[in-house]
């Protein structure tokens, strides 16, 4: 099953939704024109049924194969939404709307998923039913967790899920898994800092918060240095260092510190918030500061299943030829909350040598369609196998 010659003949199409989505970018669950488009054209596919609104702003459509005795219903997850970035493409089909740009590739997962949902309608080869999903906000927004909590996995019956995320770095095409811990939880924090403030040329007088928010910023590295087992990954990253003051001569009242923590299994990642919330008190009680911390849980730890991160590799390397070891990825993916949910697996297909997600000069490489397609079409083919 290498890449399907519908897929070849459909390219200039799907080019020109992805292109469409990428125009006309929308962020966190405000994608009601993407939505909308989307449904618009499973309904044209004769998908069985479509419905929106699923976790606000999703869209869910059901394709039935030509027979059901395998009792099977496999789920098949892309995301709509895009970024608060600022394109600097020059591309004739650039964002319209100011601030706004799909620079994480979600305008070609949700075209790679819309032509493999008009490949699966047409031809049905399947014993058992494909359940396509288009989820909002997943930069951020939890959209995965909002549509797992308004009953996406009980209302469609899904037994398995499977997603996928385009790579910059690796071939056009090519495809890299791993099973277990993939991408990283990412909870962030906030930590105010409250001493006392006064003039600089008398700090006998006052009570730091610069000095202690310094020391908290540098003993919250023992985390990963003396805390983690060094064969574990652990991140913990203050990104923000900020004074309710601007003078040169003034040691201001507080301070606020501001970051992330990321980690690859639950284990760390608790771990991680036990010692930065004891850090970050003891710390400041040392120095005669306060210290009030907001530890925000966010994304968890995004597995992959075993079973089916094998199953997957093996339709990858079917579409391509092979199916490469993924790279562990700190970044964070919220389809982790559908993998909490149900068994299943994410893979990576290779974008080639652009500029990296996230970056105003990023964009999707339509060349990959194919690839995505084929191995979307392919997990439901093999896994509910015809007749």
């Amino acid at each position: 099953m290498p890449i399907k010659n519908r897929f070849a003949e459909l390219l200039p199409e799907i080019t020109e939704w992805r292109r469409d989505f990428h125009a006309h970018p929308e962020l966190l669950f405000d994608t009601h024109r993407t939505a909308a488009r989307v449904a618009e054209l499973l309904g044209e596919f004769g998908c069985d049924e479509v419905v929106t609104g699923i976790g606000r702003s999703g869209v869910v459509a059901v394709i039935k194969g030509r027979s059901d005795h395998s009792g099977r219903v496999i789920g098949l997850r892309a995301d709509m939404d895009a970024l608060p970035i600022q394109e600097a493409t020059g591309l004739d089909y650039a964002s319209q709307s100011p601030g706004r740009m799909h620079a994480c590739g979600h305008d070609g997962h949700t075209a790679m998923l819309l032509g493999a949902a008009k490949y699966l309608a047409e031809t049905r080869n399947f014993d058992g039913t494909a359940v396509v999903i288009f989820q909002p906000a997943e930069e951020g927004g939890g959209g995965g967790r909002e549509m797992c909590a308004d009953g996406l996995m009980e209302r469609f019956g899904i037994q398995e899920v499977y997603g996928m995320h385009n790579w910059p770095g690796m071939p056009v095409g090519s495809f890299h898994i791993r099973p277990g811990g993939f991408f990283a939880s990412t909870d962030n924090f906030e930590i105010e800092v409250v001493g006392l403030g006064g003039h600089a040329a008398k700090p006998h007088d006052c009570i730091d918060p610069v000095l202690a928010a310094s020391q908290i910023v540098v003993s919250l590295q023992s985390i990963a240095s003396r805390s983690v087992d060094p064969t574990e990954q652990v991140v913990v990253s203050v990104t923000s260092f900020e004074s309710d003051t601007k003078a040169f001569n003034v040691i201001p009242q507080k301070v606020l510190l501001r970051g992330t923590v990321r980690a690859l299994n639950r284990q760390v990642r608790d771990l991680a918030k036990t010692r930065f919330l004891r850090i970050a008190e003891a710390t400041a009680d040392a120095f005669g500061v306060a210290a009030r911390v907001n530890y925000m849980s966010g994304y968890p730890v995004m597995a992959n299943h075993a079973e089916q991160t094998e199953f997957a590799a093996s339709v990858a390397a079917t579409v391509s030829g092979a199916c490469g070891e993924a790279p562990l990825i700190m970044g964070g993916e919220d389809f982790a909350y559908m993998l909490e949910e149900r068994p299943g697996a994410y893979i990576l297909v290779g974008n080639g040598d652009t500029a990296m997600v996230h970056h105003p000069e990023y964009n999707f490489t339509d060349e990959a369609i194919p690839a995505g397609c084929s191995w979307w079409a392919g997990i439901v083919e093999e896994r509910m196998k015809a007749g």
